[in-house]
């Protein structure tokens, strides 16, 4: 039997043996360590030990070499990152992790050491299970990393959706108030938020207020335009409102063509509009016309009356 074999027939009879041993002792030295803040509790702990070094004794008696056992043993792949995924989710740092991991190793190593055969194996011995955990490390870190990544996209995208609320102004008028910078991330969900709200509401009229966004440059009118054309494609007309004179002059000034789009320079104005253009719709869809009184007559509506004339 090769040195290798009989290094690998040790380090899994210890795992066989004394595995409640060694995940005890692993237990320990993980709350001994300055990193260990109490996120993850003992009794997880205990649980993913003896997940873990079950796994790894599964890895070493399927025969699959060591430097691939990590990343292509199932269950010793599906052990580690469960619990780097876990430590992501509590919060635990990455350093904490990747340790908690490597402290395996010691626990490992003194129960080789206490098993029978002759000590001059335990170099190889030794040697294995750095691979091996080695291994582990590294795949623990890189799992973390990602899982961290996801919790923080998944949480990015939950601000996005609370700061870009739809709110129900009146029948058949919705409004989306702005607030900060507008990329292409924030207008992807306020237009997938304002189309299905549309659709729920049965709106005519969505007001788009950017009075809290900071300035407008060709690629925030853009966006803008981007949403107002996605809007008319659902039916519904599209007005913006809070066109202050210093996004006025900025817009004039970078020659952006808003001339289609209705705009107002405060969200009342824009919900003034948006009630009269509403009931014209309602008198036009009968065929009678209607006339608003105070607050701006609108006078008799033909039936597809453009929207300009408002």
């Amino acid at each position: 039997m090769g040195a290798e074999a009989v290094a690998r027939e040790r380090v899994a009879g210890a795992l066989r043996t004394d595995a409640d041993v060694i995940a005890d002792r692993w237990v320990q030295l993980q709350l001994a360590q300055p990193t260990w803040d109490g996120a993850v509790r003992e009794t997880e702990l205990r649980e993913e030990a003896d997940a873990l070094v079950g796994a790894l004794a599964s890895a070493l008696d399927s025969g699959m070499p060591v430097r691939h056992a990590v990343g292509g043993h199932r269950e010793l792949h599906r052990a580690v990152t469960e619990l780097s995924l876990r430590r992501a989710r509590e919060g635990v740092s990455p350093t904490a992790t990747s340790l908690a991991v490597l402290a395996l190793k010691e626990a490992l190593l003194e129960a080789v050491r206490r098993g029978p055969g002759d000590h001059s194996e335990l170099f190889g011995s030794a040697l294995l299970v750095n691979q091996l955990l080695d291994s582990a490390g590294a795949l623990s870190f890189e799992t973390y990393v990602e899982g961290r990544e996801e919790i923080i996209r998944r949480q990015s995208r939950q601000l996005l959706e609370v700061s870009t609320p739809v709110v129900r102004l009146w029948r058949h008028v919705l409004a989306v108030p702005l607030i900060g910078t507008l990329d292409t991330a924030r207008t992807q969900v306020v237009m997938e938020n304002l189309l299905q709200a549309i659709q729920e509401h049965e709106a005519q009229v969505a007001i788009i207020d950017i009075t809290g966004v900071p300035t407008v440059d060709t690629a925030v009118a853009q966006h803008l335009m981007q949403t107002v054309n996605a809007v008319r494609l659902m039916g519904a007309d599209c007005l913006i409102s809070g066109i202050r004179p210093s996004i006025a002059q900025t817009i004039a000034q970078l020659g952006i063509d808003l001339s289609t789009i209705l705009t107002r320079a405060t969200l009342a104005d824009a919900l003034d509009a948006a009630v009269r253009l509403t009931a014209a719709s309602s008198g036009a869809a009968d065929g009678s016309g209607v006339s608003v009184g105070s607050g701006g007559s609108l006078g008799t509506v033909r039936p597809g009356g453009p929207l300009a004339d408002l």
